[in-house]
């Protein structure tokens, strides 16, 4: 089966097939760095990435000014597109070359990558950082055999976002467990602010995050083990039952098309009580309702019971990757392990402080990174969001690294299950057959 005819067919799907069609795993030259670092390094390379927002954009932009200074005959081209977009864009462009020499990725897009031998080992850059400087959780996420396929730039974790006057004011302490959360966004939704959105929107994940939160309380995973899709089962019923209800009494009836940016702006302006995500929540309210800054805090995800143990949550650590297609190989590897330059690394995380934690060690004991004020003033946030990536995973890889946690947030058929459910008033066990038997339907058909 040819490349340029899977593509046609989902992405995801293609990919996956890909891999178990043929692609075979082999020892590849890891030294392009060592061998080159002696030459001068002369040619054009790209970089794409995600890092839309200002200040981080800023710091890989001066990066590259940088670089290109001390290396004359280089010319970097810096392309910034969307998570979403970024997506789109490399799996329709691996077929004819359209790739860049090096770029961001999420990590259950990098098993893919590496599944379709888009990718070449960057062993030698990790080692150039120092190996035991990184999680080897997050080095294994991008790891087949003896070669490393990508790096961790930064890590987060989903956490509860609370308002504490609005607690304050009501009389309320932070909720513990799910129940408790209920009840709570359900008193405070009033005079203009919402409890709790719940965003459904099929062209982003964030119900299949919220649905993972849940799930992972009472010891489950969306995908187990033996990598099929569980929403049929009593914890995974509980769950969706859980969410329309909180829907349908402290949310906005919109949220049923919310991405992730619209969800993270109704708490930004102060509409909403709880939200669930990273410290990128800082940013975005002080950008757009300072006043609240003070009142606003991050807590644990809670709990089914008060004395279950802490489950874990989404953990992300973004990784940076060079591609197989690139001309300049040792180009674009120098310039990764450019970033993490210690000034400059911290630069890039102090863009978005709290909101982007270290991946390496060394870092977080400085003073140019601790002692930054927001920092100070939400250390607690930090401490919370640090113990949640200890905890947890990306969604898909409790058991490890696959490619089947790609389609499970890429394909938004969990997204739209929840849409079945509040729009067309469908049972929640029949909306969750059918999306089950759909996204494990899709499993074996990259599994032939």
């Amino acid at each position: 089966m040819k490349l340029k005819k899977l593509l046609t067919v989902a992405a995801s799907v293609v990919l996956g097939a890909l891999v178990l069609n043929g692609c075979k795993e082999e020892k590849q030259s890891v030294n392009t760095l060592a061998t080159n670092e002696s030459t001068e390094l002369a040619g054009d390379i790209t970089m794409w990435h995600s890092f839309t927002q200002g200040p981080r954009l800023e710091v890989i932009q001066k990066a590259a000014n940088d670089f290109m200074q001390k290396n004359p005959k280089v010319r970097i081209k810096i392309e910034t597109f969307s998570w979403n977009d970024f997506y789109t864009k490399w799996t329709t462009g691996l077929a004819s070359g359209n790739v860049p020499d090096l770029s961001s990725a999420l990590p259950n897009q990098v098993i893919e990558m590496i599944n379709v031998d888009a990718l070449t080992p960057i062993n030698d850059v990790i080692d150039k950082i120092g190996r035991d400087r990184f999680s080897a959780n997050a080095i294994n996420e991008g790891t087949v055999g003896e070669n490393n396929y990508s790096i961790p730039l930064y890590s987060h974790a989903k956490v509860l976002w609370v308002r504490k006057d609005l607690l304050d004011k009501n009389g309320l302490s932070v909720p513990q467990t799910w129940e408790e959360l209920y009840q709570s966004a359900k008193a405070l939704t009033k005079d203009g602010v919402y409890g709790l959105s719940v965003p459904m929107g099929t062209n982003d994940y964030v119900a299949t995050i919220f649905l993972d939160l849940y799930m992972r309380s009472g010891g489950g995973t969306l995908l187990t083990k033996e990598h099929k899709v569980d929403l049929t089962s009593p914890l995974a019923q509980e769950a969706i039952k859980y969410w329309v209800k909180m829907y349908k009494e402290t949310s906005p009836k919109d949220a049923v098309n919310y991405n992730i940016l619209q969800q993270a702006t109704l708490f930004y302006q102060g509409k909403a009580a709880f939200d669930f995500n990273s410290g990128f929540h800082i940013g975005g309210v002080k950008a757009n309702s300072p006043d609240l800054l003070p009142y606003i805090d991050a807590y644990s995800v809670p709990k089914r019971n008060i004395n279950d143990p802490q489950g874990g949550s989404e953990t992300l650590s973004f990784p940076l990757v060079v591609w197989k297609k690139s001309k300049h190989p040792e180009i674009a590897k120098a310039f990764m392990a450019s970033i993490y330059e210690k000034d400059r690394y911290i630069q890039f995380l102090n863009a978005v402080p709290v909101g982007m934690l270290p991946a390496i060690t060394g870092i977080d004991d400085d003073p140019a990174y601790k002692d930054l004020p927001i920092r100070q003033e939400f250390s607690h946030a930090e401490q919370v969001i640090q113990e949640a990536v200890n905890l947890g995973s990306a969604i898909g890889y409790e058991y490890g690294p696959n490619v089947y946690a790609g389609l499970l947030t890429n394909q938004h058929i969990i997204e739209a299950m929840f849409q079945d459910i509040v729009i067309n008033g469908t049972e929640p066990m029949t909306a969750a057959k059918k999306a089950e038997e759909q996204l494990n339907t899709l499993f074996e058909t990259i599994s032939q």
